[in-house]
């Protein structure tokens, strides 16, 4: 009558537990080279690399400390994140206003460009501050600003124009403004 004694020294599950053993060892190894690749992709230093990859050879449970440990973000990662931010910080920087004419810089309070001499705003008749062309009312001294409706026109142009290049400068979302043509009085 066969016994378990016999069933356990078996062909079959000789071959069984051969094959076990083998697909134990490949998968640890397998996880040991996951280990060195990942670490390769996510630590700079070398020496922690080595240490990473050591701590991987450690049968099963070296691997999952590893993954409790490991930097969360790659190295490719860090590097487009900082890149990323040079790039935003690159066009805050040239947010700026710009001249309409010659697009270079101008400060918020000039009335001309100071390279082409083009007039950016023109001056409140009471304080001389500078007024943005749409303005009704100078907001440093509360006088009137009397704009003839033809005017109107072309302050919404300006402004139009002035809008344009400051958003050409940053990101191109506004169209460009089609030309009009003069309106009879």
């Amino acid at each position: 009558m066969p016994g378990i004694h016999d069933f356990l020294h078996s062909t079959g599950v000789t071959v069984a537990r051969n094959v076990a053993i083998v697909l134990a060892v490949v998968f640890w190894l397998a996880l040991a080279y996951w280990v060195n690749r990942d670490a390769r992709r996510r630590i700079r230093d070398p020496f922690l690399r080595f240490l990473a990859t050591v701590l991987g050879l450690v049968p099963y449970i070296g691997s999952l400390v590893y993954l409790l440990f490991r930097p969360a973000e790659t190295l490719h990662d860090v590097r487009s994140r900082r890149v990323e931010l040079q790039a935003l910080e690159q066009q805050l920087a040239r947010a700026q206003p710009a001249c309409p004419v010659c697009n270079s810089a101008v400060e918020p309070d000039y009335l001309a460009c100071p390279v082409c001499t083009t007039m950016l705003r023109e001056p409140c008749a009471t304080c001389r501050a500078p007024l943005e062309p749409l303005w009704q009312l100078c907001p440093y001294c509360a006088s009137p600003v009397e704009l003839p409706a033809a005017d109107l026109d072309a302050a919404l142009a300006a402004e139009t124009r002035m809008l344009v290049a400051v958003d050409d400068a940053g990101g191109g979302l506004l169209p460009e403004p089609a030309p009009q043509a003069a309106t009879p009085q």
